[in-house]
């Protein structure tokens, strides 16, 4: 079979690309499907990494996983450009089709699809997505200059994203649902630090609101212990609103093929990465899940590009047993 992959990596964020170097390195035939142009994935739109092992000071994360993927290409491992519609999984021979008509095969495959921003559901935030309501700080930031914004979540991203954004605003409200934030304890001192950033607790999103052809002009908030509605505008001018709430992953398009816990994620073995059967309940032979679409006590790079390196050890062995 002339295009026959020894792996194949769905995903090009930092679960994929280790999975790539390291199957790349242990002599695999290995091919990563990234459907954007850039990899990285989410980590991609990071202004600044902190705490990833041997990272680059105030390296972003497009940054480090250019660097991740040059190792990768080093080592003989291929990159194309194509979203994945539909797979076969769990014939001997793993078939992947692309949305450009392509049919890739291989002796195994790594999921490594990741996880897409969570939406909060308010009624206008699908209408005023990029045109004033953002989930990327990083890649909207220059269109909020001097402007007043409003940045939802209390975690890590969220904090550490509204730290970025008083670079380029005149003033940045973090919204909360709850009286505290759930970021690390380093990252909240700095937020708290901040001049520029004020807190708006206990708060949830009830509308955004604006004008069909200028986008954005206000947020309606209410206040969960008081019952209190108020709407923020920008006095005359436009406001930015960057939604920073979690993640769902991107699992639909397996299907019900493999088993998923309730929010979606899949369930793996956690010593092989393999996923399980919906319908057997066997582990799933030459196929592996990492990163952020899996389900796992947490969710950071250095726990993906883990994974990957776990997965891609496990596929060679599996194919070196399988069809040698």
């Amino acid at each position: 079979m002339e295009n026959l992959y020894d792996l194949i990596i769905i995903g090009g964020g930092p679960g994929g690309l280790a999975a790539g170097l390291y199957g790349a390195r242990g002599m695999m035939k290995t091919l990563i499907i990234e459907k954007n142009m850039l990899v990285g994935g989410q980590i991609s739109t990071t202004s600044e990494i902190e705490n990833y092992p041997g990272g680059m000071v105030k390296e972003s994360g497009l940054e480090l996983t250019s660097r991740i993927k040059e190792q990768a290409s080093n080592f003989g491992c291929e990159f194309k450009t194509d979203t994945i519609t539909k797979t076969d999984l769990l014939s001997e021979i793993k078939t992947l089709t692309g949305e450009s008509g392509t049919e890739y095969k291989a002796k195994s495959v790594i999921i490594a699809t990741g996880a897409y921003p969570r939406l909060v559901g308010a009624p206008g935030e699908k209408e005023y997505t990029g045109r004033g309501v953002s989930y990327c700080a990083t890649c909207d930031a220059f269109f909020v200059k001097g402007l007043e914004i409003y940045v939802i979540g209390g975690g890590d991203t969220a904090v550490e994203e509204a730290i970025y954004l008083t670079k380029f605003a005149k003033k940045v409200n973090i919204v909360h649902r709850r009286d505290q934030l759930r970021a690390a304890k380093s990252i909240q001192e700095k937020a708290f630090k901040n001049d520029k950033i004020n807190f708006i607790w206990d708060t949830v999103v009830e509308e955004f609101k604006g004008h069909p052809v200028t986008g954005l002009k206000s947020i309606v908030l209410k206040n969960k212990k008081t019952g209190e509605i108020t709407e923020y505008d920008g006095n005359g001018e436009p406001i930015g609103v960057f939604v920073l709430v979690g993640n769902l992953p991107n699992t639909d398009i397996f299907g019900d093929v493999f088993k998923k816990n309730n929010s979606g994620y899949f369930i793996t073995d956690e010593k092989t990465l393999s996923p399980i059967n919906e319908k057997t309940g066997d582990l799933v032979e030459g196929v592996y899940i990492v990163g952020d679409c899996r389900e796992k006590s947490l969710y950071q790079v250095i726990t993906a590009t883990a994974d990957g390196a776990i997965a891609a050890v496990n596929a060679e062995k599996y194919t070196e047993e399988k069809f040698n």
